[in-house]
């Protein structure tokens, strides 16, 4: 389940091809441009300049019908020369979301711990036990983990992780950090994932 972001000028282009990602890949996650900072792999459209200025740690996959315009310097992970077929374009998307798995950006670890998002599991390294997770568990985890260096309000959670849904309270958290420490910690001490402090929680590094 990775995150995408595309970078495109042609709109009718871009279009298309969000279309066709939504179709065959439902459970990919299509961003905002004003979500960039969650974007596990980038999709730059022909656009050279913005490509030399990006900064994006992922894969970056580059579109162009230009490619003598491409150098050594070239920040793209995987380039696609246009015109280009659909099979080339999943093969090289694959290719892209290999990479970031494989990266430290594609798992979290800590304490003990190895958190798969997209393959949406955690591995207990003290039992070898994997444990799946559902995609809101893996939300809270990957957040509690950027901030892993302070307390997380019950408040803040419900903005980042929840984005205030109405019909979402605190108690909704309280209840998904309950459930989720059941499927992991099983009362074992050592193997607590997530701390309450304050009133908020953290992980457990």
């Amino acid at each position: 389940m990775p995150n995408i972001l595309l970078i495109s000028q042609d709109e009718i282009f871009a279009t298309d091809l969000i279309g066709q990602l939504q179709h065959h890949a439902k459970d990919y996650v299509i961003l905002e441009k004003d979500e960039a900072e969650k974007a596990d792999i980038v999709i730059v459209d022909e656009d050279i300049s913005c490509l030399n200025k990006i900064n994006h740690k992922g894969p970056i996959l580059f579109l162009t019908s230009k490619p003598e315009e491409i150098n050594s310097d070239c920040a793209a992970t995987n380039v696609l020369v246009k015109p280009l077929s659909l099979s080339e374009f999943w093969d090289e998307l694959h290719s892209c979301i290999n990479i970031f798995e494989n990266s430290e950006e594609g798992f979290l670890e800590f304490n003990q711990y190895v958190v798969r998002p997209m393959s949406k599991d955690i591995l207990n390294l003290r039992n070898n036990e994997e444990v799946k997770l559902t995609e809101k568990e893996v939300a809270v985890i990957k957040y509690l983990y950027k901030n892993r260096d302070r307390i997380v309000s019950k408040n803040e959670l419900l903005q980042e992780v929840w984005g205030y849904v109405a019909d979402v309270s605190t108690h909704t958290i309280e209840t998904h950090i309950y459930r989720l420490r059941q499927k992991v910690e099983h009362d074992d001490l050592t193997a607590q994932l997530i701390l309450t402090e304050d009133g908020g929680y953290q992980l457990k590094v």
